[in-house]
């Protein structure tokens, strides 16, 4: 207990450190902004995830986040996981090249709604973390992240946050000629090989195209030391079992007319990637999926606008082993549909009324059935109110939603009834500053996996044993944000307190008592050497609380600029434990500089060794990450020209095991990389 208290208050007390210096240095671009006269505002980007279509990332009352041009390009990665994986409360389930899912403060699978378009991915990420994402930010324009609960505009499974793709497969306007982009790139760690393309154009005035894809294949890894933890007879310099070998392709249009459109899209995506783990399965991974969208001005008397989005997919999955034989395979067939209905102004008020409606098919067949064949559906609707002020906004909203899973064995069904609520504000208290608070309730129903599950999954070396017993999950949070919006120094402070009844988690058992946590054969007897870790879903109240703050500095007007960020969050269950893989503090430094057609970045983060940790859950080292790059505008190309890039990631070549991930202790991160490409805009 007394070294638990001493490392917390060790971490608090980094925390405001780093505050106070980030204040003073504040205070002194402050005075130079002053003396220079030479103000700034933030750069404002339309978030394209909430309802209200003129709302920017400062405008919303939630904490925001919004990755596009230079700075998307130069974070992209083999997973959406991994190329979010630094941002601000963002971190990475880190399970191998292609299986990374992105975790926001400190909540990963089925409390994250990752989505591209505004409608689910539609794959099984979130059941597994050995199951990939079908969604690939080559081909994305920009990635919105929602940190804190969104169950009121997309449910339950948006308790924890969300990551919206903005792809652009279904195209909502007309194009003067045809234009797109064009990226390649390769890694000399991964010997990456990859390339992303998007074109668009307009036919007749009315119709609008567009195309898309993507290809990468990754070999083997490089790292700097042994695979496996404290293991001097484990490959060394490689992490074997770690290659993949995805693509993908798409195909959009629409007709535009004068107070909307309508369109589809079909896309294709194959991965097949291996997994670093001792049993060396491969997934082999195929989904096919088709998109609606559509919006209409003035629909009905009272109401301004109506939008459609819907998507549907077949999806198959097979976890071979390393035998060549199929041990499971997967097949999902979900749809997810949602309207909404955006009334005109009633007493100043502004408002949406919506629809979501969600239903999965999920079987499973093979040797290795951890869940039963399971139908899985869901109805919610809300209404989302606001009304703004000169320099105040309001906004409260309600959601009522009811949810089903029916194995279709002999096994107990479920049914839920979730509510959800949130109130937020607004307030630009001062002319460069801005003040936003939200509170939100909400209710998620456990997963498939939470209720049924019960045996061994090679892929992630575990032993799952599920309740189908479990209530649902009840999440109150208080997001507090303080915004500096505009001068030569601009910056941002979050603090989050949510608390849980009834948390659903996945723990460590210690059966016979010998202080190590049980490994049990594939039939789940114990074997003090077994292959399978027990991890029994339980339930707790909990509560996570944390802190993200982020500063910017103008050194030299448009030449050289300072970027300070640091977050920390913290889970504790209620009978005094630590929740599992918690994301650890950390801290860093970015420059940006550029000059004519030269630009460069380099950015340090230091992450802390994670010392609070769950039950039989093992500490992680820290360590420092270290990545630069320079790039070079080729201007002489029309229209936009393209940008040649040279990377260099973790330069300090250190052995980055991540604490978050499952297989920390048998594949590290890669060790250090040179990334060089070329991306066209045309």
């Amino acid at each position: 207990m007394y070294y638990t208290l001493c490392s917390f208050g060790l971490k608090l007390r980094l925390v405001t450190a780093i505050f106070i210096l980030v204040t003073t240095l504040l205070n002194t671009s402050v005075i130079r902004a002053e003396e220079t006269n030479n103000p700034v505002e933030l750069q404002s980007v339309t978030v394209t995830s909430t309802p209200f279509e003129d709302r920017n990332e400062l405008e919303m009352a939630q904490p925001v986040t919004v990755l596009q041009g230079e700075d998307l390009r130069r974070k992209r990665s083999t997973s959406l996981g991994d190329t979010l994986s630094n941002e601000l409360g963002v971190s990475s389930s880190s399970y191998g090249p292609a299986a990374s899912r992105p975790i926001i403060r400190g909540m990963d699978g089925p409390r994250i709604k990752v989505m591209e378009n505004g409608i689910d991915s539609l794959d099984l990420s979130s059941v597994s973390p050995d199951h990939g994402v079908s969604i690939e930010s080559l081909n994305a324009s920009q990635i919105e992240i929602l940190r804190g609960p969104a169950t009121l505009l997309y449910g339950g499974n948006a308790m924890g946050g969300v990551v919206n793709v903005v792809s652009g497969r279904i195209p909502d306007r007309l194009f003067k000629s045809v234009n797109g982009n064009i990226e390649v790139r390769g890694n000399t760690a991964t010997e990456e090989r990859s390339g992303g393309v998007n074109l668009m154009g307009s036919i007749n005035r009315s119709i609008s195209w567009r195309v898309g894809g993507f290809k990468r294949k990754t070999e083997d890894y490089d790292i700097p030391g042994h695979a496996i933890k404290n293991d001097p007879d484990s490959s060394k310099g490689v992490v074997k079992n770690s290659a993949t070998d995805s693509e993908s392709v798409s195909l959009g249009t629409s007709y535009i007319g004068e107070k909307g459109f309508l369109g589809g899209s079909f896309s294709r995506f194959l991965s097949e990637y291996e997994i670093p783990t001792p049993e060396s399965p491969t997934i082999d991974l195929k989904q096919s999926r088709f998109d609606l969208a559509g919006e209409l001005d003035n629909p009905f008397i009272g109401f301004e606008k109506l939008k459609i989005r819907a998507g549907y997919n077949n999806y198959d999955h097979n976890e071979i082993e390393n035998s060549g034989e199929i041990g499971t395979s997967f097949k999902n067939r979900a749809l997810e549909s949602r309207a909404e209905l955006l009334h005109a102004p009633i007493v100043n008020w502004q408002g949406v009324f919506g629809v979501q409606f969600q239903h999965r098919n999920f079987s499973a067949l093979g040797n290795e059935i951890l869940v039963p064949d399971t139908i899985s559906h869901s109805t919610g609707f809300f209404l989302l109110e606001e009304r703004s002020w000169d320099k105040l906004r309001l906004e409260f909203g309600g959601r009522t939603e009811f949810a089903k899973q029916d194995p279709k064995e002999n096994i107990r069904s479920r049914t839920f009834s979730l509510f959800s609520a949130s109130v937020g504000a607004t307030w630009l208290f001062l002319d460069d500053y801005s003040l936003n608070l939200s509170a939100t309730q909400g209710q998620r129903a456990p997963t498939t996996s939470e209720l049924y599950s019960e045996g061994a999954h090679p892929a992630t070396g575990t032993f799952d044993v599920g309740d189908n017993a479990m209530n649902r999950e009840t999440s109150r949070n208080m997001d507090f944000s303080l915004h500096k919006i505009s001068g030569a120094a601009t910056w941002k402070i979050n603090f989050f307190y949510n608390r849980f009844n009834s948390y659903i988690f996945q723990e460590s058992v210690d059966t016979n008592g010998d202080g190590v946590a049980d490994r049990v054969d594939e039939d789940g007897l114990l074997v003090s050497d077994g292959d399978f870790l027990v991890q029994n879903f339980a339930q707790t109240d909990a509560t996570f609380y944390g802190v993200e703050i982020e500063a910017n500095f103008i050194l030299i007007p448009n030449n050289l600029d300072l970027r300070l960020f640091t977050d920390y969050v913290r889970g504790k269950l209620d009978n005094n434990g630590n929740i599992p893989r918690m994301t650890p503090l950390r801290f860093g430094v970015e420059f940006n500089h550029e000059a004519g057609p030269w630009a460069a970045n380099l950015r340090t983060t230091h992450v802390m060794r994670q010392n609070d940790v769950a039950k039989l859950e093992t500490t992680t080292s820290g360590y420092t990450l270290l990545n630069t790059e320079i790039s070079y505008q080729i201007q002489r190309m029309k229209p936009k020209g393209a940008r040649i890039f040279l990377q260099g990631n973790n330069l300090l070549n250190e052995e980055i095991r991540v604490h978050t991930s499952f297989i920390k202790n048998f594949a590290p991160l890669p060790g250090r990389a040179i990334v060089a490409g070329i991306r066209s805009d045309f």
